[in-house]
């Protein structure tokens, strides 16, 4: 499927989610590195899911959420 299709499917579910911006498939893929993340998958898990050869890349989507962030300092120091 290409970025435009994608585009095309996405623009009315969010339209129909009452979201008034524009999401864009990158920020889905984001989301969902994301989440899976901060719900403990490994990340050697997310990196096959999306297809990327070095978990460098992998680490750049899949950012700890501020939330989760804050608990783990709090926690550790």
């Amino acid at each position: 499927m290409s970025i435009a299709q994608m585009r095309y499917i996405i623009k009315p579910i969010s339209n129909r989610a009452g979201i008034n911006k524009t999401i864009h498939p990158h920020q889905l893929r984001h989301s969902y590195a994301t989440h899976l993340l901060n719900n403990g998958a490994p990340l050697e898990v997310i990196q096959s899911l999306l297809g990327h050869e070095k978990s460098e890349t992998t680490r750049i989507y899949a950012q700890l959420s501020g939330r989760l962030r804050q608990e783990f300092y709090r926690k550790y120091f």
